[in-house]
C-alpha cells in the first residue's frame, strides 16, 4: 500500500472517531464470508458501522483524532475491526446476541470507547450492555424530579375526596 493510500485511510478513520460518539473495538478474524456478512447486514441494520482496519493505521488515526484514546493502543494486536455507533450499549447487546449463535466464539470484544469512557476486555461486554445514554439518563432523571410531584397531587386528590366525605357525613349526622 502507497503511503498516499495509507494516509488516505488514516484520514478516513480518522473522521469517523471524530464524528462517531463512541466505537467498539473487537477480533471477527476466523468468520468465514457468510458469517462476516451476516454481521454486517445484522448491524448495518441497527445502525452499527464495522470496518475492518490494519493496527497500524488505526493507532495513527486515532493519536490524530480529537480526544485521548492512548489507553486502547495496548489491544490492537491481531485481528481488529471498529464497530461505530451513535448509541452507547447497542454494539454491546449486538455482540452478546452474535455470540449466542456463533460456536466459533466471535467477536471477541477488545476494548471500546463509550461515553467519554475507555473499555478494555471482553469481561467489560455486560457493563457496556448497562450503560445508559445521555437521553436514557435524562429521562430516568426528569422521572424520578416528577415522582414526588405526582405524589402530592394524587395526595392532594384523595384528600380532596377524603375531605368532600367527612363534610358530607357531618352534614347528613345534624339532620
Amino acid at each position: 500500500m502507497k503511503r498516499e493510500d495509507k494516509n488516505a485511510v488514516i484520514d478516513q478513520l480518522k473522521e469517523r472517531i471524530n464524528n462517531s460518539k463512541h466505537f467498539y473495538i473487537a477480533d471477527i478474524g476466523g468468520l468465514d464470508a457468510a458469517e462476516t456478512s451476516a454481521l454486517r447486514r445484522q448491524w448495518y441494520q441497527d445502525g452499527v458501522g464495522l470496518i475492518v482496519a490494519k493496527n497500524t493505521l488505526l493507532r495513527e488515526a486515532m493519536a490524530k483524532a480529537e480526544g485521548d484514546f492512548e489507553e486502547l493502543y495496548s489491544i490492537l494486536a491481531g485481528p481488529t475491526s471498529i464497530m461505530f455507533s451513535e448509541t452507547g450499549n447497542v454494539p454491546a447487546k449486538l455482540i452478546k446476541d452474535f455470540l449466542k449463535n456463533n460456536k466459533k466464539g466471535k467477536p471477541i470484544l477488545k476494548g471500546a470507547f463509550v461515553e467519554e469512557s475507555v473499555y478494555i476486555g471482553e469481561d467489560q461486554l455486560d457493563v457496556l450492555i448497562a450503560v445508559k445514554s445521555k437521553e436514557e439518563l435524562v429521562a430516568d432523571l426528569i422521572a424520578l424530579l416528577q415522582s414526588p410531584m405526582r405524589n402530592l397531587m394524587s395526595s392532594l386528590d384523595s384528600g380532596k375526596n377524603i375531605l368532600a366525605g367527612v363534610v358530607k357525613t357531618l352534614s347528613e349526622k345534624e339532620n
